[in-house]
């Protein structure tokens, strides 16, 4: 496997643990429908959260989160969709983004809640 996949694995896994640790309970992970993908699907009480995961190991070029395109957000989005109808979501859901750098043997995780417009 490439090493930009692994280093991607890495980070879902470290955004899923770090939900978890918030109170979330991991529902999927790589949910796919047609051409998108959504990294994680994580719900907490009545409000279901879909995760798009970015994770970088250099920041020269910004943030991590600074890289989810408008493309990107609406294969999220529609995606969801899928999901929503499926499982015959009837409460509030949310769009988030967590963060996740790697520099060494430092790892940062932010989480950005309501990143989707």
């Amino acid at each position: 496997m490439a090493q930009h996949n692994e280093i991607g694995k890495q980070g879902e896994e470290e955004a899923a643990r770090f939900l978890q640790s918030e109170g979330y309970e991991l529902l999927a992970r790589n949910f796919r429908h047609q051409h998108a993908e959504i990294d994680l699907i994580v719900k907490r009480g009545q409000l279901l959260v879909f995760v798009e995961v970015k994770t970088r190991t250099n920041l020269s070029f910004g943030n991590p989160e600074e890289f989810v395109s408008y493309a990107k957000a609406k294969l999220v989005m529609k995606a969801a969709e899928q999901y929503i109808f499926a499982h015959n979501w009837l409460f509030d859901v949310r769009f988030d983004i967590v963060a996740v750098s790697i520099s060494g043997s430092v790892l940062r995780v932010k989480h950005v809640e309501d990143a989707f417009f």
